[in-house]
């Protein structure tokens, strides 16, 4: 019998915002862009993985948008975010992507770290065909460690010799969020606010909540299960009640709490229909790579075959007066849209409320 997964993920305000606990950029404020160039324009990359050699790709996707140098200067400390929803590599960021991306880093001599708090998994908040809420701590460790365990995370960061960071619990601080559309203030680990740099690196897929889950949206994962509960399903019912669209404030609200800016998105395979978990695998074969995860996320959507307008989280950041608004705004390097661009089978769009009838209710 099918396992009743679930979803998670979301935006940003600036690769140079200021450090988290002190006061936060106005939402109507630009990304800094990292890299230096006289270019005012974010700049997104679009490159075939060819023969395999996905580490390739990603080397030559980030070169071409400034290299790991320029955008990573004066960030000593990177934490990388995989989409690891769940304990199965059909619906998950490929270890060779991260692995690609800490290589580089570790060569331009940054501290890496990969994190991650998954969403489900079996015989942990999966039980039968019942999907349960919890807030456990020893529950949401020991699945964590089955996620990086299985999907091979466990032993690529030991051979790369960089620790893997459980964000579902340890030391958990509050941080002030002002104009949050969710909530006032945000619970999440502290090494998120200690580190320079957090690059989202989801998988493309499409998402019955969201409609796509790209880089932004990928961000949920950094909510804390001990605080939130498992599958996020806390902060979506207060979410739910505000008014939020798709998950669109939980988005907006972590991008902006958080320093993001370099984002990878790993598009070599793609989920198309009833994503995160149940759709279909499609074989793209691209590495997208952005300056910022909106720019980014508004590449992939494209290519994915959808409209700017029909992705919740990106109507939210342009009412808030947010950039880029358009892909005009973008400089697109490598291969085009055009020739790339493949129409995927959309998702049957649900509401939070809706899709709460009949899981997470139950707790732990």
């Amino acid at each position: 019998m099918k396992k009743n997964y679930i979803s998670r993920r979301k935006f940003i305000c600036s690769a140079t915002v200021a450090a988290i606990g002190s006061t936060f950029l106005d939402i109507k404020n630009v990304y800094g862009n990292s890299i230096e160039t006289k270019n005012s324009k974010d700049l997104v990359s679009i490159v075939r993985v060819k023969d395999g050699n996905i580490a390739k790709a990603v080397e030559e996707a980030i070169d071409l948008i400034g290299g790991i140098k320029t955008l990573t200067k004066g960030k000593n400390s990177i934490l990388l975010k995989p989409n690891l929803v769940a304990p199965d590599p059909k619906c998950t960021t490929k270890p060779d992507v991260i692995k690609a991306i800490a290589l580089l880093m570790q060569k331009s001599g940054k501290e890496v770290m990969i994190g991650e708090a998954s969403a489900a998994a079996d015989s942990f908040n999966v039980i039968g065909n019942e999907t349960y809420r919890t807030k456990k701590k020893d529950i949401l460790d020991r699945m964590q460690k089955h996620v990086f365990d299985t999907l091979g995370y466990t032993e690529m960061a030991k051979s790369l010799n960089i620790p893997l960071i459980n964000l579902h619990s340890g030391d958990i601080i509050e941080i002030p969020l002002s104009g949050g559309f969710a909530a006032k203030s945000l619970k999440i680990h502290k090494v998120l606010s200690d580190v320079d740099l957090v690059c989202s690196v989801p998988m493309m897929k499409t998402h019955a909540l969201a409609t796509v889950t790209l880089a932004m949206k990928n961000l949920i994962g950094l909510y804390p299960g001990t605080e939130y509960y498992s599958v996020r399903s806390w902060l979506h019912d207060r979410a739910a009640e505000r008014g939020s669209k798709g998950v669109a404030y939980e988005v907006i609200d972590m991008n902006r709490a958080v320093k993001t800016g370099l984002s990878v998105i790993d598009a070599t395979s793609a989920m198309e229909g009833n994503g995160p978990f149940d759709g279909t695998l499609v074989d793209m074969g691209l590495i997208i790579a952005g300056t910022s995860p909106l720019a980014a996320d508004m590449v992939g959507a494209t290519l994915m075959g959808f409209e700017i307008n029909e992705i919740p989280a990106f109507n939210l950041a342009h009412d808030a007066g947010m950039i880029p608004g358009n892909l005009s705004d973008i400089e697109i390097r490598g291969l085009s849209i055009e020739q790339n661009k493949r129409n995927f089978i959309k998702p049957k769009i649900s509401k939070w409320t809706d899709i709460n009838k009949f899981w997470g209710i139950k707790e732990l």
